[in-house]
């Protein structure tokens, strides 16, 4: 006899876009239906190289780090206090205050590999994520982070369209 799975930890993932709130909505559902934890994730991307090669034009290289470090602690600060004020405002619209939100992150770097790191070091058994679509040559196509994270998790990833 072959058992059916169980998710006990929800990897939600955000990028604090317009549709954030259903995609959200989803992770909250399954989190009742199988009650599970939720942990949230922002991934706040560093600047680009061309920013960067802007930045230190006017500034030396280890002034710009520092300023790029410094502001980086502080962006990330302000985002997990939205985050935290987003999650208590939906758990209360949704009644859902039986369910566990476990953790609250906000990393810097690359989204699909913070995601997919994120997802491995805390042994989640589903992520839940949005996707923005574009369109190539008039088709629509998935996200690049969505994609990315679909082809390379290790486990389910329930991708909710933004729309």
């Amino acid at each position: 006899m072959h058992t059916l799975p169980t998710v006990k930890t929800i990897l939600y993932t955000t990028a604090l876009g317009t549709h954030t709130r259903p995609v959200f909505r989803y992770a909250i559902s399954l989190a009742r239906q199988y009650n599970a934890r939720i942990i949230l994730l922002h991934v706040v991307e560093p600047l680009s190289s061309a920013a960067r090669a802007v930045i230190e034009t006017y500034m030396s290289a280890e002034a710009a780090d520092k300023a790029q470090k410094d502001n980086m602690q502080e962006v990330l600060k302000e985002i997990k206090s939205r985050l935290h004020n987003f999650c208590t405002e939906e758990m209360e619209s949704c009644k859902a205050d039986v369910i566990k939100v476990q953790e609250i992150l906000v990393v810097a770097g690359d989204p699909s590999e913070e995601i997919l790191r994120v997802a491995d070091k805390n042994a989640v058994d589903l992520i839940v994520m949005g996707k923005s679509t574009g369109s190539v040559f008039g088709s629509t196509v998935m996200g690049s982070v969505a994609r990315r994270v679909t082809r390379h998790a290790k486990v389910p990833v329930l991708v909710v369209p933004n729309s």
